[in-house]
């Protein structure tokens, strides 16, 4: 049987941490189940921009009469947005290829399960073992898929998933109708997709308001705006049962307050009601390797897991689902597994966007969380028409889609979230996570000598921790993907250092 000294499980973020192997010569297999490339690639974030942007120009568009310009209806061509779209997914073809011509690396399409602490085999889709192997070091980082809530009669209705969606139920054109099932990040997007083409969507979310994880006056703000976009809101309704007929389907609902069931139908229906971690397909108890209730891979700071040879990052350990996040644990990774010393991952300033229609962005905690975990808190908020560029925007006191930002700070002056509703959230809010991840630069533990040294020479701050004011924080955090944030901070990446 053959033996590798590290084996990384799934191609996203995990080539980050593979790549780094390869360039110390060490061999090493890639096991990948689906297209190459990881979810966002994939089915995620990046192909679903392709189409959230012509999404935004219509809805721009739209709007421009309140700066004195006027458009015709937009003629879509939806034939060539889904061709860009699936040039970005078809590129997973080409990080495929590349993968398997390159030296001391073996590549196995298929699922990889553990047989033993050390040992693994990969199985095909008929579950016939097609591999083999050992290893030194195992990486997970398999991902997630779309979690499927208990309806009546789902299996038979041949429902939508983004899984499916990005794949063999890509529609020819816009439908009519959609309903979408679940109200966050991926139900948010996608009603501001089909809406802004000329789709009746109806949005149902079991809690009690949309974009549950964001501030609540964000939520509300949004779920409002909704209405003038002719999106339809349900909240707190359960799907309880769907039924495929000739030409639509129907979803019966329950109102959770009342216990009143409705119906609604629709052309399609989109399952967008959160994420289940792939851990299941890994047989992690012939490995030792412990989930949570939920069935996540528990981690530590240093994104080892209950075994000692093997590690988990991204989606599958359960810490935030977003892209940015997985590179950022790939990063720690790299520097736990070859560095000369040990890091600790830091998810005190994880920033996120919903590109939804208007924009929402979030790093840091709510303003009810800051207070339930007894800070005491103040609050800054602005509207875009309480600045001149806003106004320039269009936007005025009495605009309904009037957007906001909100910061909270604690005693101490210290940032503790920045939320922001309406265009560019994505942007505006990357300056506060380089702020707070500065913060997290220099940790009294580590320079109690410099703080004792300072009170006695009256040396400034800066002396004691060298990098503020310089590139080191913005290097050190996490970038919302995809977002045009990147566009500066990965320039600051791919510096090139010269002598003097």
């Amino acid at each position: 049987m053959k033996r590798y000294d590290l084996v990384v499980v799934g191609s996203g973020a995990g080539l980050v941490v593979l790549e780094t192997a390869l360039a110390q010569g060490l061999s090493c297999a890639l096991v990948e189940k689906a297209k190459f490339g990881g979810t966002c690639l994939t089915r995620g974030c990046i192909p679903s921009k392709m189409l959230v942007f012509p999404a935004d120009l219509i809805r721009e568009t739209q709007q421009s009469n309140r700066v004195g310009l006027k458009f015709a209806s937009p003629e879509v061509d939806w034939t060539m947005i889904s061709d860009r779209m699936w040039q970005k997914i078809n590129y997973s073809r080409q990080i495929q290829d590349g993968m398997k011509s390159i030296r001391n690396l073996d590549v196995f399409v298929g699922t990889g399960r553990f047989t033993g602490t050390r040992s693994m085999e990969v199985v095909d889709q008929e579950n016939k073992v097609v591999a083999e192997f050992e290893s030194e070091r195992f990486v997970l980082a398999p991902g997630a898929r779309t979690f499927i809530p208990p309806i009546a009669g789902i299996e038979s209705a041949d429902i939508l998933t983004t899984e499916s969606f990005f794949g063999d139920k890509y529609p020819k054109k816009p439908w009519k109708s959609l309903i979408i099932v679940g109200a966050g990040a991926i139900g948010a997007e996608f009603a501001h997709i089909f809406s802004a083409f000329g789709t009746r969507v109806t949005l149902v979310e079991m809690k009690s308001r949309i974009l549950a994880t964001e501030e609540e006056e964000i939520g509300l703000f949004v779920q409002e705006q909704y209405k003038s976009l002719g999106i339809e809101v349900l909240t707190h309704h359960q799907a309880i049962s769907v039924e495929k007929g000739s030409d639509s389907k129907v979803l019966v609902l329950e109102d959770s307050y009342s216990g009143q069931r409705s119906s609604i139908q629709a052309e399609e229906i989109l399952i967008a009601s959160g994420l289940k971690s792939n851990a299941d397909t890994l047989q992690l108890e012939k490995a030792g390797v412990t989930v949570d209730a939920r069935g996540w891979i528990e981690t530590d700071d240093y994104l080892s897991t209950s075994a000692p040879n093997i590690f988990a990052i991204g989606d599958v350990n359960g810490i935030y689902q977003f892209r940015h996040k997985a590179n950022y644990e790939a990063e720690i990774l790299v520097k736990n597994l070859f560095g000369s010393r040990k890091v600790s991952a830091n998810y005190n300033s994880v920033p996120w966007a919903v590109f939804t229609w208007p924009q929402v962005a979030h790093v840091g905690l709510t303003e009810r969380e800051a207070q339930n975990r007894g800070y005491k808190v103040w609050v800054g908020r602005n509207h875009y028409s309480d600045v001149a560029a806003g106004s320039a925007m269009g936007y005025d006191s009495e605009s309904l889609d009037n957007g906001f930002v909100k910061i909270i700070v604690n005693e101490d002056k210290k940032i503790l979230g920045a939320h922001i509703v309406g265009p560019h959230a994505a942007i505006l809010v990357q300056p506060f996570v380089y702020l707070m991840n500065s913060g997290y630069q220099c940790r009294p533990e580590e320079s109690e000598h410099r703080n004792l040294f300072m009170r006695k020479t009256n040396v400034v701050l800066k002396d004691a921790c060298k990098q503020m004011g310089t590139i080191k924080p913005v290097l050190d955090s996490m970038v919302i993907h995809p977002s045009l944030s990147e566009l500066t901070a990965w320039a600051l990446a791919g510096m090139m250092w010269e002598r003097a």
